[in-house]
């Protein structure tokens, strides 16, 4: 069954669970032109690459961007595909290793769920969960949310590279705990866990707790430092944030966690 809603010129479309939303690019733009502080990143891939099978499109990217400062939505490089790069963690990291800026996490399942998590520090080898609040976890089909951090703890990121003990999984993750994160990938790249979790008060991310990836994307945040000043003039990013999530609930696309 096919939803259609008409919002200030915005169309959307939401399909059942196993396809994703769907937007009409004119109504898009006409939603995004013109309204400060609500510019989208440009997506940047190679041109080797068929558009077909990048996962973040530009609702998505509005989406994600919502809870962003400007100067995190200036350009997004495709760093990692598992579809042109294969499902391999050391070439993850090894195509990551050159950017030392943020970075955004996305994984649709075998399930048909799109989700995944934004990393404001780079993925490097530790012992244990680091990171800082600017970190959060999202969801983009079948529903649209944002989970961003309520304090409960400072388990934000993981990322352990080759240590042997079973207290210390090797793969990339955020929140929750050791074994039982918000949303973990091992370092096989084949399977993973996703659990509610008190980090960033996020639901289970998928159907079921047991993830079986079959894409997963890793795009570079290009930062601009002088849209800090600009940031302050145009309101704070929670303003921003809440803004957004309003605008999705009235079209009852979103869920959030504010």
């Amino acid at each position: 069954m096919i939803r259609r809603i008409n919002f200030m010129c915005l169309q959307k479309i939401m399909w059942d669970d196993k396809n994703a939303m769907e937007l009409d690019t004119l109504g898009f733009q006409i939603w995004c032109t013109g309204r400060p502080g609500y510019q989208i990143p440009k997506l940047l891939t190679s041109k080797a690459i068929d558009s077909n099978i990048i996962l973040l499109r530009k609702e998505y990217t509005w989406h994600i961007g919502g809870a962003l400062s400007h100067q995190d939505l200036e350009d997004w490089n495709l760093l990692y595909h598992s579809s042109v790069n294969g499902l391999s963690f050391n070439t993850f990291l090894g195509n990551i290793s050159n950017h030392a800026g943020p970075t955004v996490l996305i994984i649709k399942d075998k399930e048909g769920y799109i989700y995944g998590g934004y990393a404001s520090q780079p993925w490097e080898r530790h012992a244990d969960f680091y990171g800082d609040l600017k970190c959060f976890l999202f969801q983009l089909n079948p529903v649209a949310s944002i989970f961003r951090p309520t304090g409960a703890n400072n388990n934000l990121q993981w990322c352990a590279i080759n240590f042997s003990s079973e207290d210390i999984p090797n793969g990339i993750g955020f929140g929750g705990r050791v074994n039982h994160l918000g949303l973990f990938i091992s370092a096989n790249f084949d399977q993973g866990h996703t659990f509610s979790c008190t980090t960033f008060g996020s639901p289970c991310l998928s159907k079921t707790n047991r993830i079986l990836p079959e894409v997963i994307e890793c795009w570079g945040v290009t930062q601009d430092a002088t849209q800090d000043k600009n940031d302050a003039v145009k309101g704070t990013i929670l303003e921003r944030f809440k803004e957004d999530r309003n605008m999705l609930k009235m079209v009852g696309l979103a869920n959030s966690s504010e």
